[in-house]
C-alpha cells in the first residue's frame, strides 16, 4: 500500500502522475506519518461515523480516516490529483472519491441525515466561505476538524471577533485549538505553521436574531471600516447622527471609540439589534 505521508513514496507518486503542487490551490502535502496518525487519533472517529474530507489531495489523511470511519467521502477540487488519490486509496472500499469544488458540492445529498464529521487541510482563502457553506444550512455536521494557518486558528478561538470568518465560526460552533503543526511537516513547505482546530457544532446559533443572513451582511458592512471607530461606522449604516449612535452604544455598554474587531459575540448581537436599519428597535 502506498503511504504518501512518506516523503520518498510521495515524491514517486507525484512524479508517476506528473503532478506539480499548485501554490494557488494551497497544495502542501503532509509528510509526517506520525503526525498524520496523531491528527487522526485526536479526532476520536468511531467505526459508525461518516466523514466528509475537504481537499483530500493525494490521500494522506484519507487513509487514516478510512481506517477509523464507516464511510469517507473524499472531495478534491484539482482534477489532476484524482488518479493519484485513487491509486492511494484503492484498497479502502469505504472511501468515495468526488472531484468537485467543495463550495458547490451538495453536502445534504451526501449526508441527508447530517451529523457527519468534517476533516481537511484548508487553504486560507477558503476558510470563511467554507465555514458558512458547511454550517449555515441544515442538516449540519456534528464537528469540523480543520487544519488551517495557526494565525487563523488563533483568531477563531479568541474571545473577541477579529474577522467575519471568526464570527461565523463562533456563531455556529464552539472552536478549540487541539495542536500546532509545524511548517516543516509539509512539502512544499509553507511560510507559516498550521494548527488543528475542532469546531463542535452548536444545536442553535449563538446569536438570537430573526435573520442570520441579514446579520452576517450587517457584520460584513461594519468590517469594511475595521480601522474606524465603531460609533461613526454604525451612525453611517443606521442613518443617524454620531451623537445618537454614541447614546445607543452607551446604553449597550459599548464605547463608541472601539473598533469592530474588539467586540464579543454578545456585543455584536446587541449592536445588530440597535443599529440594523432593516430591523425595528
Amino acid at each position: 500500500m502506498i503511504d504518501p505521508a512518506d516523503a520518498r513514496q510521495l515524491e514517486s507518486l507525484l512524479r508517476r502522475h506528473r503532478i506539480t503542487p499548485q501554490h494557488r490551490l494551497g497544495q502542501n502535502f503532509l509528510i509526517d506519518s506520525q503526525l498524520r496518525d496523531a491528527i487522526a487519533t485526536a479526532t476520536e472517529i468511531s467505526a459508525s461515523d461518516e466523514v466528509l474530507e475537504v481537499g483530500a489531495g493525494v490521500g494522506t489523511l484519507t487513509l487514516a480516516l478510512a481506517n477509523l470511519a464507516r464511510r469517507v467521502v473524499a472531495v478534491e477540487f484539482d482534477r489532476a490529483l484524482i488518479p493519484a488519490l485513487r491509486e492511494v486509496v484503492t484498497v479502502k472500499h469505504n472511501v468515495e472519491i468526488v472531484q468537485a469544488d467543495i463550495l458547490h458540492f451538495d453536502v445534504a445529498a451526501a449526508f441527508p441525515n447530517g451529523g457527519e464529521l468534517v476533516a481537511g487541510n484548508i487553504p486560507y482563502n477558503l476558510t470563511g466561505a467554507l465555514v458558512r457553506k458547511l454550517l449555515d444550512p441544515s442538516p449540519r455536521p456534528r464537528r469540523l476538524m480543520l487544519v488551517v494557518q495557526k494565525e487563523v486558528a488563533e483568531r477563531w478561538t479568541a474571545a473577541t471577533t477579529a474577522s467575519l470568518g471568526t464570527i461565523a465560526v463562533q456563531v455556529f460552533s464552539v472552536p478549540r485549538m487541539v495542536m500546532t503543526i509545524p511548517a516543516s511537516a509539509f512539502t512544499p513547505r509553507p511560510r507559516v505553521d498550521s494548527a488543528l482546530v475542532f469546531m463542535d457544532v452548536r444545536e442553535r446559533p449563538a446569536v438570537d436574531v430573526p435573520d442570520l443572513e441579514r446579520f452576517f451582511r450587517f457584520v460584513e458592512e461594519v468590517f469594511q471600516f475595521r480601522r474606524k471607530q465603531i460609533g461613526g461606522t454604525l451612525a453611517r449604516i443606521a442613518g443617524v447622527g454620531s451623537a445618537e449612535a454614541a447614546t445607543r452604544l452607551h446604553e449597550l455598554g459599548v464605547e463608541a471609540e472601539r473598533r469592530p474587531q474588539t467586540l464579543t459575540l454578545p456585543e455584536w448581537e446587541a449592536v445588530y439589534a440597535a443599529f440594523n436599519p432593516n430591523l425595528d428597535r
